[in-house]
């Protein structure tokens, strides 16, 4: 998927994500990895889960957070799919919403 196409559950190129309010990105040492904070306790995140979710600051659209990671990230084939997929899902858990327009 190209980044100017529209995912399946509708998160398309220019929508701008951001973490929402109630949860906290942070590195956790113990963990070896990034988590997601929040009141009723922890969401350890595997390694991609993290570094997308460290780019979702409520400034970048989709598009420039998938081009970013491809730069950073250049043997990954699936990447926006994946990103995409990501979102959504993180969007259904409600870790992020999306910064108005």
């Amino acid at each position: 998927m190209r980044p100017n196409q529209q995912a399946p559950g509708g998160i398309g190129p220019d929508d701008v994500p951001r973490l929402s309010p109630m949860f906290r990105l942070q590195w956790e040492e113990a963990q070896g990895c990034r988590v997601l904070l929040y009141p009723e306790g922890m969401v350890r995140l595997n390694g991609p889960a993290g570094e997308i979710l460290n780019c979702c600051d409520g400034v970048r659209p989709v598009a420039a957070i998938i081009g970013e990671l491809a730069e950073r990230f250049p043997d990954a084939a699936t990447l926006s799919n994946d990103v995409y997929q990501f979102l959504d899902k993180a969007h259904d858990n409600q870790w992020i919403d999306y910064a108005p327009a």
